[in-house]
């Protein structure tokens, strides 16, 4: 990686921004002079290839600049003060947020790993561009992980798993999230990653020529009505099949594992496509969602449905517009090329109040003020697995695995939570220690003279907001 090859990719959407980024690369050259990674290049080649994954997402200038700095406050002299006068405050409070704690402010290691996993954590609350940065941090220091100790490997590939691919889903990187499970995969299950991959290489080997055959007639198709579209082959991550296979599933029981992503400009498009697909090739109606009318919890919107195709293989087909496809590969990063100049502003506020997780997380951060409390809280609420139930009009409501009516009344609205004297799941009345399965429809039956919420309710709840409702609740 080069200077000059990270300027060219800058100049293809952000030419007029190129100056600052070379100057703040000279300055970041000149503080890591003399420093090598354990690969033996020079350490700037890493900050480098932070720069280049985030302008791959087109970042703005201020985070590629961050990215270009990112490792400066913790290994070299200069300060964040400096950075500030040098460039903007911005930058500065950018490569802030993704610098670890210092050692001398803790006892022990333990103690430094969970308050900067914290600050990591928490940073999405007040610039999602952090963690935007630190992921590509992570990315590339996940791609170049063959220079450092096997114990080593193991400890970044579990971290890894356990805190930044969760990060990626929850903002909607899917690419990230993709490539860090299977890199993850590779070192902490070596065996099964090469299984896996050979697997993965047979199929897409075998599979090629009935999905370009299937691709071409619904070009052609698409073509014939003057749908202008783009039509791509996607095979699940190695990670992902891995996963299916490791939960008792055989490998014709993955419908998704071959699909064919077709992207077209208008949403009215996406529907008059699945017609046509529907019409071409026989579907599977139990496996078709439509995640345009009823967004995923990370706002991913596609239409799926996975027919019989050439051959009679099962095919998944993912329809979406072109500016969907963008949010289903970069999530929140997509907005620096929808919404050009107003990004930062637009990713934050439909963070706070789009994000299911958001709410959450802010919930957890006020409750827990000992560091290794709250790691543990989020990993058990938010990084762990997911239920996904719908409310009575069809929405979609995300809950940590093992989550009750309870849970479930509080995500909605404290009031109703407060006033919950029953509850219904799929037309049927359950006890409140009933526990919440994916796709169940639920009810929640109301009294505004009931006695609100028992003590005991704190038991049998799994969500921290539901847990300090009651509390708050039986004080009064």
């Amino acid at each position: 990686m080069t200077i000059e090859k990270l300027l060219e990719l800058i100049k293809e959407y952000n030419p007029e921004e190129v100056d600052i980024i070379k100057r703040v690369y000279e300055y970041a050259d000149m503080l890591h002079k003399g420093q090598y990674r354990q690969s033996g290049e020079p350490y700037i080649t890493h900050p480098l290839e932070v720069a280049y994954i985030l302008a791959e997402m087109h970042a703005d200038r201020d985070t590629i600049c961050a990215g270009l700095l990112h490792d400066t406050l913790e290994d070299t002299n200069t300060t964040k003060e400096e950075i500030a006068d040098l460039f903007n405050k911005e930058i500065a409070n950018l490569v802030d947020g993704v610098t670890k704690l210092s050692k001398m402010n803790f006892s022990t290691k333990e103690e430094q790993n969970l308050a900067n996993t914290r600050k990591i954590i928490t940073s999405i609350t007040d610039d999602v561009r952090i963690i935007i940065v630190k992921l590509a941090d992570r990315l590339h220091n996940m791609r170049t992980l063959e220079y450092k100790t096997v114990f080593k490997q193991k400890e970044n590939a579990l971290e890894t798993m356990e805190i930044f691919v969760p990060l990626a889903y929850y903002i909607g990187a899917y690419r990230i999230k993709s490539e860090l499970e299977d890199l993850s995969l590779r070192y902490l299950k070596s065996d099964k990653y090469e299984e896996i991959s050979n697997i993965k290489n047979k199929i897409e080997k075998d599979s090629n020529e009935c999905l370009t055959e299937m691709m071409l007639k619904i070009k052609r198709i698409l073509d014939a009505e003057n749908i202008p579209n783009e039509i791509k082959i996607r095979t699940k991550n190695i990670y992902g099949i891995y996963k299916r296979l490791s939960e008792g599933n055989k490998l014709s029981d993955i419908h998704d594992l071959l699909s064919l992503k077709i992207m077209v400009d208008e949403i009215k498009d996406c529907y008059q496509v699945l017609y046509l697909v529907h019409k071409e090739y026989h579907p599977i109606n139990e496996k078709f969602k439509d995640y345009i009318t009823n967004p995923k919890t990370n706002m991913y919107s596609s239409l799926h449905t996975t027919v019989f195709g050439p051959g009679n293989r099962l095919i998944q087909t993912q329809i979406r517009t072109f500016d969907m496809d963008k949010i289903a590969s970069f999530g929140l990063t997509a907005y620096w090329d929808i919404n050009k100049g107003e990004a930062r502003r637009v990713m934050q506020e439909d963070l706070k109040g789009k994000y299911q997780f958001f709410k959450s997380l802010t919930e957890i951060n006020a409750m827990f003020g000992d560091n290794k409390e709250f790691v543990t809280q989020v990993k058990n609420e938010l990084f762990s697995d997911k239920v996904y139930v719908y409310t009575t009009k069809g929405v979609i409501i995300e809950l940590p695995k093992g989550s009750t009516p309870i849970d479930f009344a509080y995500k909605i609205h404290t009031d109703i939570g407060n006033t919950m004297v029953a509850a219904v799941v799929n037309d049927e009345y359950v006890p409140i220690t009933y526990t919440l399965h994916n796709k169940d429809r639920v009810k929640i039956i109301t009294d505004p003279l009931s006695y609100g919420p028992r003590e005991d309710w704190m038991d049998i709840a799994k969500t921290s907001y539901a847990k300090r409702r009651i509390k708050e609740f039986n004080k009064k």
